[in-house]
């Protein structure tokens, strides 16, 4: 899944020989233009459209710290900042590099309750449990469905220096911990949005922030981890780092799911963006492979670590170049982990594999054991599917042969128990297929429902939700227009579906609604949903956030994010395209972030609050 994990897949298309300085036309002419000026309108890669929709600052970090530094690692800091304003027809502010959010926006009172109060309305992590079911209770969600009609803003929060929003927040007793493309982990007041503390990490965080207790540390501990494959905990009550553990050594290495934080032990997925610089011809394509991560909370001390891929990549062949290639390799774990107390097991889905020979447990769902880490079951989804980016471009010389159709798992399983006591393990997959197996027959499958037409930014992506007795499930199939302008097709794409957890009958769907003749614009939903008791919330790549009756799919209410705010931090913030993680409801309030232009829709920088006008 690799909506952001491609965020700027092949910026650079180099097989990086030392060059002399060149002014930036040079640099993307001869490296990038390859890849970025492409017209294929199933390529993953960012077209000339997206990346200038961008602000400069951020490329300029994912070159230096981000998804592309490791790619980019070789070039200057001069060379970066011409290919940054190149591409984006802006010149990089370095005041706006230097300032953080500190300097406007501070509380001048402490939040109202500690975040280390864990009895009161919060949403923890990716899935607000560790079944990540994704559905707030009543208890929790303190929004009744008859109220979120009259849902209006409360306020912004603007990332500095951002034009992408890829991070779901945390509200924990008061407080709101959010990671962002400004590579900050903000602590917010979460009624207000006035900004308590920030922190540092050394690359962006785009995963949600678990929180948890630790012994010797009342006022709680926040897990998170960023694209550097760096895990840390830190204070929550004022950002000071208790550690930070590096948990896998491999280049290209990053955390894109949430660690799962149970029973004194945090399990964090590790995926990777090999999948991308694989693509370039002179490299040694792949050795990347999958794993769960599993650490002492207390110490950050590695308990195991379990590889999607057993067996460790090898040489195989060489490509038309002579370039050795290896594998078996990918399988990586772009979600956060499931845990099923029960069957002491962790739950994971992997992605596809990245060369050949492919890998049994790509596109799979995986169940390791709790203590050991020993893998109990595997049910493969889509087998042979071997695929890189390469796949996608004019130079295919390290796409696999018979390369696959790039289906992996973006999601979270979903653990459920239905009120006959059965439980069902359910999850929906980019190939536009809901699947649901037994959890407690080694994942034998029970029923399979296509819903999605399928694609490599198509089916489901990124989160479906569930609550005791359905799945929900979020239809991405986002469409380019044929006219090589990478733009994107307002007719095609999207739709809501509800599925019988029981059956895999579909028993509720929402049609795709149409863009107009707004620009910039699909009817895709490719973000995370979320549910409470009556009420399934959906944004999509349109920019709107729209909350359907879950009873007969009336919609209730809707949000046209896309316009400028005034921020309680002093930033200027715009809001966009609605992609990645979902909406966050929680103590009558409803978050979610705006600006999420990856793929062509509209970019943003802001985090928005609503609550109900009484």
């Amino acid at each position: 899944m690799k909506q952001n994990a491609v965020a700027l897949a092949l910026l650079i298309w180099s097989c990086w020989p030392a060059l002399a300085q060149q002014d930036g036309a040079a640099l993307y002419a001869a490296h990038c233009a390859q890849c970025h000026d492409t017209t294929d309108s199933q390529s993953r890669v960012p077209g000339r459209t997206a990346l200038q929709a961008m602000s400069p600052e951020l490329v300029l970090s994912t070159l230096t710290t981000g998804s592309m530094a490791s790619i980019a690692r070789t070039r200057s800091d001069e060379e970066r900042k011409a290919i940054a304003a190149f591409v984006t027809g802006k010149a990089v502010d370095d005041a706006s590099l230097a300032r953080t959010a500190d300097s406007s926006g501070r509380c001048t009172l402490p939040p109202a309750a500690s975040p280390a109060l864990l009895d009161g309305p919060r949403w923890n992590g990716w899935g607000v449990d560790v079944s990540n079911s994704r559905f707030q209770p009543a208890d929790m969600a303190r929004l009744a469905a008859d109220e979120v009609p009259r849902l209006r803003l409360k306020w912004a929060f603007g990332f500095a220096g951002a034009s992408l929003t890829f991070a779901q927040p945390t509200v924990v007793g008061g407080m709101l911990f959010v990671g962002g493309t400004d590579r900050k982990v903000h602590a917010l007041d979460a009624k207000s949005g006035c900004t308590l503390w920030t922190f540092a990490p050394d690359a962006a965080v785009r995963a949600s922030i678990s929180f948890g207790q630790i012994a010797g540390l009342d006022e709680g501990t926040l897990f998170f981890g960023d694209l550097r494959a760096n895990v840390y905990a830190v204070n929550a009550r004022n950002g000071a780092v208790i550690w930070k553990v590096k948990v896998e050594e491999h280049h290209a290495a990053r955390i894109t799911g949430a660690p799962t934080l149970y029973e004194g032990r945090l399990y964090v997925p590790v995926s990777s963006l090999e999948e991308a610089a694989g693509s370039q011809a002179t490299y040694e394509c792949c050795t990347f492979r999958g794993s769960v991560v599993v650490l002492d909370a207390v110490t950050g001390k590695q308990v195991w670590q379990a590889y999607t891929i057993p067996e460790v990549p090898h040489p195989t062949t060489k490509n038309a170049i002579g370039t050795q290639l290896y594998g078996p390799s990918g399988a990586a774990i772009w979600s956060a982990p499931t845990i099923d107390p029960e069957r002491k097991a962790v739950y994971v889905a992997t992605s596809n594999s990245y060369s050949n020979p492919p890998s049994i447990t790509s596109d799979a769902v995986l169940a390791f054991d709790l203590a050991t880490g020993k893998l109990l079951w595997k049910q493969q989804a889509t087998p042979k599917d071997a695929f890189i980016v390469a796949c996608f471009l004019s130079d295919r010389t390290n796409c696999p042969d018979d390369n696959g159709p790039d289906h992996d798992f973006g999601q979270s399983p979903i653990l459920v128990k239905l009120r006959d006591g059965k439980r069902v393990l359910a999850i929906a997959q980019k190939s536009g297929v809901v699947h649901a197996f037994d959890p407690d027959q080694d994942g034998k499958i029970l029923w399979q429902t296509r819903v999605g037409k399928g694609g490599a930014l198509g089916g489901s992506e990124w989160g479906s939700a569930a609550d005791q007795d359905r799945i929900y499930v979020a239809i991405s199939d986002v469409r380019f227009t044929r006219d090589g302008t990478r733009s994107l097709e307002p007719k095609e794409g999207g739709g809501l579906f509800a599925l019988d957890l029981a059956t895999g009958k579909v028993s509720m769907e929402v049609p795709p609604v149409a863009c107009g003749d707004r620009d910039f614009c699909s009817p895709a939903l490719s973000a995370a949903i979320s549910v409470i008791p009556g009420v399934v919330f959906s944004g999509g790549v349109s920019g709107y956030m729209r909350a359907y009756a879950t009873a007969d799919a009336k919609l209730l209410w809707e949000f046209d994010t896309t316009r400028d705010y005034v921020t309680v931090n002093g930033v200027r913030a715009y809001g966009g395209a609605i992609d990645g993680p979902g909406p966050v409801i929680v103590d009558g309030m409803l978050y979610t972030n705006s600006g999420y232009g990856q793929w062509s829709g509209v970019p943003g920088n802001v985090l928005l609050a609503f609550e109900v006008v009484r």
